[in-house]
C-alpha cells in the first residue's frame, strides 16, 4: 500500500513515514500544497493523508482540484481536535474520512486500510484468484494452507495485481508502486519482477498474463501459457 502524506509538520512526517513503513505502508511525503497537487497528477496512490493548513495551496483546494479531475483516491483529512468546521469543509470538498490530532498510529493504520478496501469494492477482507488468497488486513498471501512468503517488491507487485484482478495494470503504474524514495524502477526491472512472481505462482491456480499495450493482468489460470 502506497500513500501520499501531505503535511508540513516535519517531525510528524518523519515519525509517520518510519512507523507506517514498518507496518508495510510506503509513504511519499510532501509539505507544500502546490507540489502535492502536482504529485497527485503525476503518480498513483492507494490513499492520501491530508492536512488542511499548508503553504501555497490549502488542503481544501487540493481536494477540490483532485475531485474535479475525476480522481477518486481515498482521502483522509487530518483536523485540529474538536474543529467541526474543518471536518465539515473537508467532507464537503470530497474527503472520505477525517482524523483529529493528536491521534493513535493504530487508528490511522486501521482507517487507511479500511479506506483502501472500500475503494477496491472489497466487501470481504480476503481476495481470491484461483487457489491464491490475499488477506487485505494482514497483507499475507496463501495458496491453500501454505503461506506464500515473498520478498518486499515481489509482494508489492503481486498485491497491486491481486487487488485489481481481472483488470489490466499498466507497467508504468507497477513501476511507480515499486519505486522507493530514492530509486526509480525501469520498465525492464518491472519485467524481471513479473517473471519472478510468475514462477512463484506455479500450482496456485492464478497466472499473470501480458496484454500487449495494456500491461499485466492477474487471472485464474487456464491452459494458455502465461
Amino acid at each position: 500500500m502506497r500513500i501520499l502524506l501531505i503535511e508540513d509538520h516535519l517531525q510528524l512526517v518523519q515519525t509517520l513515514t518510519q512507523s507506517l513503513g514498518v507496518l508495510g505502508i510506503l509513504v511519499d511525503a510532501c509539505s507544500d500544497g502546490l507540489q502535492a497537487d502536482e504529485d497527485l497528477q503525476q503518480h498513483a496512490f492507494d490513499a492520501v493523508v491530508l492536512d488542511l493548513a499548508l503553504p501555497r495551496l490549502g488542503g481544501i483546494e487540493i481536494l477540490r482540484r483532485l475531485r474535479r479531475r475525476g480522481n477518486n483516491v481515498p482521502v483522509l483529512v487530518l483536523t485540529a481536535s474538536g474543529d467541526t468546521l474543518d471536518r465539515v469543509n473537508g467532507l464537503n470538498a470530497g474527503a472520505d474520512d477525517y482524523l483529529p490530532k493528536p491521534f493513535d498510529l493504530s487508528e490511522l493504520e486501521a482507517r487507511l486500510r479500511a479506506l483502501h478496501r472500500r475503494s477496491l469494492g472489497a466487501v470481504h477482507s480476503v481476495l481470491r484468484v484461483g487457489l491464491l488468497e490475499f488477506d487485505t488486513v494482514s497483507r499475507r498471501f496463501a495458496v491453500g494452507a501454505r503461506h506464500l512468503d515473498l520478498p518486499p517488491r515481489e509482494h508489492d507487485l503481486l498485491e497491486a495485481l491481486t487487488v485489481q484482478a481481472g483488470r489490466p495494470v499498466r507497467k508504468i503504474e507497477l513501476a511507480d508502486r515499486l519505486r522507493s524514495s530514492d530509486t526509480v524502477l525501469s520498465h525492464d526491472a518491472v519485467e524481471v519482477y513479473v517473471h519472478r512472481v510468475r514462477r512463484r505462482l506455479d500450482g496456485s491456480g492464478a497466472a499473470i498474463h501480458t496484454l500487449r499495450g495494456l500491461g499485466y493482468v492477474l487471472e485464474a489460470a487456464d491452459d494458455t501459457p502465461a
